[in-house]
């Protein structure tokens, strides 16, 4: 994958197979092992791989997971399989959880894009969001690496808590509108918000 190196590419490929295997992340030491490597060389690789946004990782027990990057995964018919991987807030932020849930399936007609290894879903908490038409409980589709433009609905990350809304830039700063009147507009300087992705559509289960 372009800008890793060899290992952190291994470290990746290690951390998809390991959740295959057993349904759960590895640990820090886990990597270290397998790799025959100190556990602060596994962190570095893990700290690294973070900042390229290539996973995630709280201070959880077994959190590490794969997040920018997302297999490839097709049905007959161009339907993309995108995995869910948690939860983001339709409020104020909340500490990020990415982990995989589930998976739904999509049509890539809908998404306008051929490129699954750029798309996530995430299920939505709260109510902040309505007057769009995202409710709690909707699973909505992000595309990552994509032009955000004002106005346009996307996943933040705040230190290090995530959150869906409305991007608008301003100066200096980035501004999260809501778009529900009982909630007031986040305003963040640039340096302190990551945009996790632009939502692309939304699903939502009667």
């Amino acid at each position: 994958m372009k800008d890793l190196t060899e290992r952190q590419n291994q470290i990746l490929e290690f951390i998809e197979s390991f959740q295959d295997e057993f349904n759960m992340s590895p640990t820090i030491n886990e990597i270290a092992e397998h790799f025959n490597i100190k556990s602060s060389s596994a962190f570095s690789h893990v700290k690294a791989l973070e900042r390229k946004r290539q996973l995630s990782r709280s201070s959880k027990a077994r959190s590490i997971n794969r997040f920018s990057t997302v297999r490839e995964r097709r049905l007959p018919g161009g339907i993309f399989l995108i995995p869910v991987l948690g939860r983001v807030n339709a409020g104020m932020p909340i500490e990020a959880s990415e982990y995989k849930e589930l998976e739904i399936s999509v049509d890539s007609k809908l998404l306008g894009t051929e490129n699954a290894d750029k798309l996530f879903a995430l299920k939505v908490n709260g109510e902040s969001m309505r007057d769009l038409g995202i409710y709690d409980g909707d699973i909505i589709v992000v595309e990552q690496d994509c032009t955000v433009r004002n106005g346009d609905v996307v996943v933040a990350l705040v230190n290090n808590e995530v959150t869906v809304k409305s991007f608008f830039r301003k100066g200096e700063n980035i501004e999260l509108h809501p778009a529900n009147s009982d909630f007031q507009v986040q305003i963040y300087p640039a340096e302190l918000v990551q945009i996790q992705g632009k939502v692309k559509l939304l699903q939502r289960q009667f």
